[in-house]
């Protein structure tokens, strides 16, 4: 009996088709009505379904429609909004196109174009029309339109080989592909030669031409054919999407799908090969799968391998290999077919005999029963190579399960000790307390064989249950005659209920045994993804992941990535730097073409290793290599399942962490051109500046210097003493910031009196603040500093040329110091525009400069980035707020008291420090 909560389960929507269908759309809608040939209707269907959407209330609009003269189809334009075509003068004449502009501007909801694979006039903004529909559809607007299947690109050539017309006008097949709507707009050879007898297509002269070369029966035949399998072929993909997110039992039978049911039999490899036959002949997809029910576990390595190698030439045959987990072969492959629109079921004649089938149902007859509109093919699926192999192996049953080389007969002598302790038990039970039937206790010992051994130990139980329970406990004792019939029954239900018992214990020993594996490797994987994601270094993940894979499946792994276009070995498990030559063919082998090579594969199978190359969706991303000391196959099923799963947690890491090498680079490259381009751009100004001003005034010197005055000259050469100044501060600039980055700034502590420095400061910044008042508020009692006074100089100079710059002409400009909490506090205030709040901590990064105002200031933007550098090099900070008492903004400067020169340090300057620093005070 089937679980209903397990079919409840599979009848839930596809969860990646339900994704799909409700991803959010910003493109419009595209529907193409495809027809065979010209002259089918399509124009004429096109515009009937415009204007049924025109009734329904959408805004539609006539975008360019081809009426070739047909009076119907002029008819139906009536009542449409036709935009008028865009004139494009070429060569000699002016052409008319579809106004792409007019179109993206009146931004309709529905527009309708013909002819979807016309070429556009030279100098038309795209080559194509259907590249104008594109551009239509990504500004939100849903188009129809009309094309025939002799202009798709992938069929030109089987078209130009049917009619002996080369079409010249085609379009890619994504188009048609990426369509929302198809539409077949068909009518029989006959009706459209008829058509055109008429002159409904083409005048009469050209359509007497068109029937001698291209409307012959035969080609519109095949052409129609053509329209209606390709439109099929689009459409089966749609349907099967739809029924996913519907929860939609199939098959709908609109295009064959073959699945093929392969288990551990050699008539496995007949049986794919005969789906791919059948696939051939129906034009259908195709795919091998195989139920993993309990019973796997019991199956041999040779019956895995199998398997393993059935699955294997699916995939090779161009086919689809899967395994699912299961209980019930029939119900599951019924449930897969119906989820997945299965149209055929191949499965091979059963083998098992009469009365196994009996007592264990078959497969072939419950499939056949359930399957409903599915199509359920029985063959034999054997060949004289699978009985040979069958014979050589001593003609096992497909259904039994092999039996060991080496039997055990612990489990038997254990059961057997079971029996005897039941019947040690039940005589002092049976003498002392009256049960409707001692028989009950024997169950116990059935069921600890079914549980500990199996089915084969407990059905052993079962049978020496039945003969201990007669001899010891049914009258007559101690014989095994059976005097009462009523005891005969209970006899006979006793060793029912204990087969069944047994068989139902060692099926629920199997299933556990099972998910406890399964569990098992969830959990390795669990535990290795999580490990993964938290590695950031390449060699620490590929470390890890060797070992993962070395311990969970007992392999040799090796792992290769590529260094600049060569792939070299970056780890492996047990360690190894080197690959021999035919190791070293088989992984270039693997990367360069992206499918396995090596052992086991098709592909160079002489190198020691499998090697498998590591992809994501972006591309390869390394190889990984494989190998076992023992012979025989590398992996199973099983196996191989694992180890795709840890590759591909391994695959999306090692992208992960590329991907993070490349922000980091493609952010350091942004932060140096960006740098770089800031650099130039000051150079280019700030440089410039004042060397015109130099060359200006050298020149005017040189040139009529005796016609100066004396005042006039002395202007001249201040101009050029301020320049050169200028670029000396510009220069000494960018040299304090190399030293910055470089690391080679190393401050010379020493006594440094605040008030001397900042006095000499103002005087080397006297001519830039010649527009301006300067106002001192310095604090009386100010104490020595161990400071470089070289540096607190210029980190002075550079505020008060930062001030001078932003500040008006004619304010004032305010430098402040006084002790706060045994810290020194510099301000510098100037009564300017003040600086944006997000800007108060960009201000002190390279090349960074407030633009406001309508002119932007003169300055390379590095002088407040060299005072922090400085100022935190000598052990202060800086930073900037705007003045709250007035516009303005105000840089602090702050140093903390533990450079405070002490009472002992002062006592060992010289003479005249002291004396000065006294007069001071």
């Amino acid at each position: 009996m089937s679980d209903p909560v397990h079919k409840e389960t599979e009848r839930r929507p596809s969860a990646d088709a339900l994704l799909a269908t409700s991803t959010e759309r910003h493109q419009g809608r595209l529907k193409i009505f495809l027809g065979a040939a010209p002259g089918v209707g399509k124009t004429y269907e096109m515009l009937l379904a415009g204007k049924a959407k025109q009734r329904e209330g959408v805004d539609v609009i006539v975008g360019l429609v081809e009426t070739h003269g047909r009076v119907e189809t002029q008819a139906l334009l009536e009542g449409l909004e036709i935009l008028p075509r865009k004139a494009i003068p070429y060569r000699d004449r002016t052409l008319s196109e579809m106004d792409l502009d007019a179109i993206l501007a009146r931004k309709p909801k529905l527009v309708l174009v013909d002819e979807l694979a016309h070429t556009n006039v030279p100098g038309s903004r795209h080559a194509k029309r259907y590249q104008d529909v594109e551009e239509i559809l990504s500004a939100g607007i849903d188009v129809y339109t009309t094309l025939n299947i002799q202009h798709l690109e992938s069929l030109n050539d089987v078209v130009a080989q049917i009619t002996h017309v080369r079409v010249r006008e085609t379009l890619p097949d994504h188009v048609i592909d990426q369509a929302d709507e198809v539409e077949v707009i068909d009518l029989t050879p006959k009706d459209l030669i008829q058509r055109l007898h008429e002159g409904k297509i083409y005048t009469r002269h050209v359509a007497d031409r068109a029937l001698t070369h291209y409307f012959s029966e035969g080609n519109l035949t095949a052409l129609r054919e053509m329209a209606l399998r390709r439109t099929a072929q689009r459409v089966d993909e749609q349907m099967l999407s739809y029924m996913q997110a519907h929860a939609i039992h199939g098959p709908w039978a609109a295009g064959e799908r073959i699945v093929v049911c392969i288990n551990e039999h050699p008539s496995s490899l007949s049986l794919v090969r005969h789906a791919r036959r059948a696939a051939d002949r129906m034009q259908a997809k195709w795919e091998a799968i195989y139920i993993e029910t309990t019973r796997h576990q019991s199956l041999s390595e040779a019956d895995r391998d199998r398997i393993a190698s059935a699955l294997r030439l699916a995939e090779h045959l161009g086919g689809s290999a899967v395994t699912i987990p299961g209980r019930h072969i029939a119900s599951d492959l019924i449930d897969y077919a119906r989820q997945n629109n299965v149209t055929q079921i191949i499965i091979g004649k059963s083998r098992r005999s009469r009365w196994f089938e009996m007592l264990h149902g078959s497969v072939v007859h419950d499939l056949v029963r359930r399957s409903g509109n599915i199509g359920v093919h029985v063959v034999t699926g054997e060949s004289a190579m699978d009985r040979t192999i069958e014979k050589a192996e001593g003609g096992r049953a497909t259904n039994v399960a092999p039996a060991t080389s080496v039997v055990s007969f612990t489990p038997y002598l254990v059961s057997t000790a079971m029996v005897a302790l039941v019947v040690a038990i039940g005589f002092p039970i049976n003498e002392r307390i009256s049960l409707p039937n001692i028989s009950m206790v024997f169950l116990a010992a059935v069921l600890f064989s079914a549980i500990r051994y199996g089915l084969w130990p407990s059905l052993f139980a079962s049978l020496l249950s039945t003969l201990a329970y007669n001899f010891f406990f049914l009258r007559p004792l101690f014989t095994l005659t059976v005097s009462d019939p009523s005891n005969i029954v209970a006899l006979i239900f006793f060793l029912i209920v204990a087969v069944l018992i047994s068989q139902l214990a060692a099926r629920v020993r199997l299933e556990v045994k099972a998910s406890r594996q399964r569990a098992a490797s969830t959990a390795a994987l669990y535990g290795f993804s999580r490990k993964i994601a938290a590695i950031g270094e390449m060699d620490d993940l590929l470390w890890a992941t060797a070992h993962q894979i070395a311990s969970m499946l007992k392999l040799h792994v090796i792992l290769l990535l590529p260094e600049e276009g060569v792939l070299q070995v970056r780890a492996g498990y047990p360690p190894e730097d080197e690959l021999n030559e035919a190791d070293l063919a088989a992984a270039t082998w693997a990367w360069t073409q992206g499918k396995p090579a090596g052992r086991d594969a098709e592909t160079l199978p002489g190198a020691r290793r499998l090697f498998l190359p590591l992809r994501t969706e972006r591309g390869l991303v390394g190889v990984m290599g494989i190998d076992r000391e023992q012979a025989g196959p590398l992996l199973t099923p099983d196996e191989r399942r694992l180890l795709d799963a840890i590759s591909d947690q391994a695959a999306i890491a090692i992208e992960r962490i590329n991907l993070a090498t490349d922000i980091d680079q493609a952010r350091v490259i942004a932060e140096t051109e960006r740098l770089r381009s800031a650099l130039l751009t000051s150079i280019s100004h700030d440089l410039r500046t004042p060397l015109s001003s130099i060359i200006g005034s050298v020149t005017s010197l040189r040139s009529f210097g005796k016609s100066f005055d004396g005042e006039t000259r002395d202007e001249l050469l201040l101009t050029i003493q301020e320049e050169a100044e200028r670029l000396n501060r510009f220069v000494g600039n960018i040299l304090d910031m190399t030293k910055l980055e470089s690391g080679s700034l190393r401050p010379k502590d020493g006594p440094v009196d605040p008030e001397d420095t900042i006095f000499a400061a103002t005087r080397a910044a006297s001519r830039l603040l010649t527009h301006h008042r300067l106002v001192l508020e310095i604090a009386p009692d100010l104490p020595l500093l161990r400071l470089d006074s070289i540096l607190f100089g210029q980190v002075l100079f550079n505020l008060l040329d930062n001030a001078a710059k932003y500040a008006p002409h004619g304010t004032a400009i305010t430098i402040r110091a006084q002790l706060s909490d045994d810290n020194l506090r510099i301000q510098v205030m100037d009564e300017g525009p003040g600086i944006p709040p997000q800007d108060l901590e960009r201000i002190f990064d390279k090349f960074f400069r407030v633009h406001g105002g309508d002119r932007r200031r003169a300055g390379t933007g590095l002088g407040l980035a060299i005072c922090r550098g400085f100022v935190e090099a000598m052990g202060g900070q800086i930073f900037a707020e705007n003045r709250p008492d007035r516009s303005g903004a105000c840089i602090i400067i702050a140093f903390p008291g533990k450079l405070t020169v002490s009472r002992s340090e002062i006592d060992q300057l010289t003479d005249e420090q002291r004396d000065t620093y006294s007069d001071r005070r």
